[in-house]
């Protein structure tokens, strides 16, 4: 099944394989930290929006929940997470469709939408010369405000959004939210080393007024260089997130 110029990952000792390309996009470590803090219940209908390899709903798939649908604009990528999902047998819990999300209609409203979106401006940052590489990464296809926009017309009411982003587009990621009409109810700063500076940050977005709460930081190394103990539970795909 797998590729000549491609990889077959193993996630969450063995239970998650994942096809990826050689050259092409790969994942990183912001995806196993975005489905980490993705909170689901049992008959939760989840939604995402850029779904690249599949990487974060094949990772979800040891939690909780009913159905996830997955939007994806690339055809390299889509027919990747498509191949993954079945390597899986998750046919029956994660479908993947080919299309432009900006676009996507449906005729119901989702529990939980997540997406861990293209970080950069296309003006910003060194663009890969790859063309996949480069729409998964810029702002190419899609812009935060998209993705905001998206989320507040398919979220349900009393519905639950995740996200990751980076810490220095930290003001587009704030006036997004503010005018999708959601606000921030849970924030986690993601840090490299304790005495470092905010490298990413993970938010659980609503529309309710809520107070919100910024949880105790997620520190990836020790003093040593080492994972911590927090992000070895994490890479190993724990179920439940200790901290809420």
């Amino acid at each position: 099944m797998k590729g000549n110029n491609e990889t077959q990952d193993t996630f969450y000792h063995g239970r998650i394989s994942i096809l990826q390309k050689k050259k092409g996009f790969r994942f990183s470590i912001d995806a196993p930290l975005l489905a980490d803090f993705i909170r689901t219940k049992q008959s939760d209908e989840l939604l995402e929006l850029g779904a690249g390899n599949g990487v974060i709903s094949l990772l979800l798939s040891i939690k909780p929940f009913k159905h996830i649908t997955a939007l994806e604009i690339q055809k390299s990528l889509f027919d990747l997470a498509k191949r993954s999902i079945r390597l899986n047998q998750l046919e029956h819990k994660i479908t993947i469709n080919l299309m432009d999300l900006r676009e996507y209609k449906a005729d119901k409203k989702f529990d939980v939408i997540f997406s861990n979106p293209p970080y950069y401006e296309i003006i910003a940052g060194r663009m890969s010369k790859s063309r996949e590489k480069a729409i998964a990464k810029h702002e190419i296809k899609c812009s935060i405000f998209d993705i905001m926009r998206k989320t507040s017309d398919l979220l349900k009411k009393d519905g639950r959004a995740y996200f990751i982003y980076k810490e220095k587009r930290r003001n587009a990621f704030i006036k997004a939210v503010a005018g999708s009409g959601l606000r921030i109810k849970l924030e986690r700063y993601v840090l490299a080393r304790p005495e470092g500076e905010t490298i990413f940050f993970l938010t659980e977005c609503v529309f309710s007024r809520e107070k919100k709460v910024v949880l105790q930081p997620l520190i990836l190394y020790d003093e040593e260089g080492n994972y911590t103990v927090e992000a070895q539970e994490i890479f190993k795909g724990r179920i439940h997130a200790s901290t809420y």
